[in-house]
């Protein structure tokens, strides 16, 4: 597969994920009536609801990471079939984490206590990051796609105490420890 078919596809498993979580029941844009840019606070409940916040460079990751699976994985595929492997994955990460189930956990463990899931257009958005991390990693160096990655989870580490590894922990196993840090202990 092409890389502009691989695109093309990527784009309608986008449409179509906007389409599930409407049907989920998902707001198109916040609740607020507006559609930022960016929206940098965290403890807030517009987070997660515009097209960037400091959640967007952990979906820049996911696009690295999905690239070395898919270099790893799919080999062989084109670089066009490795993009819709990555877009199912994180859109397919969307619709779950946009469950009750998954907004209860983030909410119960983590420090997200007003998180009540994503707009869609914030899910879109972050499926067009992970895009943007996996054209990244395709084209730079592995030593540079990994630099990007480690800087860009120590920028949100250090901003805001938390990034892709401790939401993983803390959706996985939750550390109370890792929780007293974050609310600044």
């Amino acid at each position: 597969m092409r890389t502009k078919m691989g695109l093309a596809v990527s784009a309608l498993i986008a449409l179509a994920m906007a389409a599930v979580l409407y049907l989920m029941g998902r707001l198109p844009i916040c609740a607020c009536g507006e559609v930022k840019l960016w929206h940098g606070v965290v403890f807030s409940s517009e987070n997660s609801q515009h097209l960037t916040d400091w959640y967007t460079p952990s979906h820049v990751i996911h696009g690295i990471v999905f690239y070395a699976l898919g270099w790893l994985v799919l080999r062989r595929a084109t670089l066009g079939f490795r993009l819709v492997a990555a877009t199912l994955l994180e859109a397919g990460w969307e619709v779950l984490e946009n469950t009750d189930w998954i907004i209860n956990r983030y909410r119960e463990a983590t420090i997200a206590l007003d998180y009540f899931g994503d707009s869609i257009i914030n899910s879109t958005a972050d499926v067009l990051a992970m895009v943007l991390g996996f054209f990244l990693a395709a084209r730079l160096p592995v030593w540079a796609s990994i630099a990007v990655a480690v800087a860009l989870e120590a920028f949100t580490m250090y901003f805001i105490r938390d990034g892709l590894a401790l939401n993983i922990v803390m959706l996985l196993w939750p550390l109370d420890a890792v929780l007293r840090w974050q609310n600044g202990g």
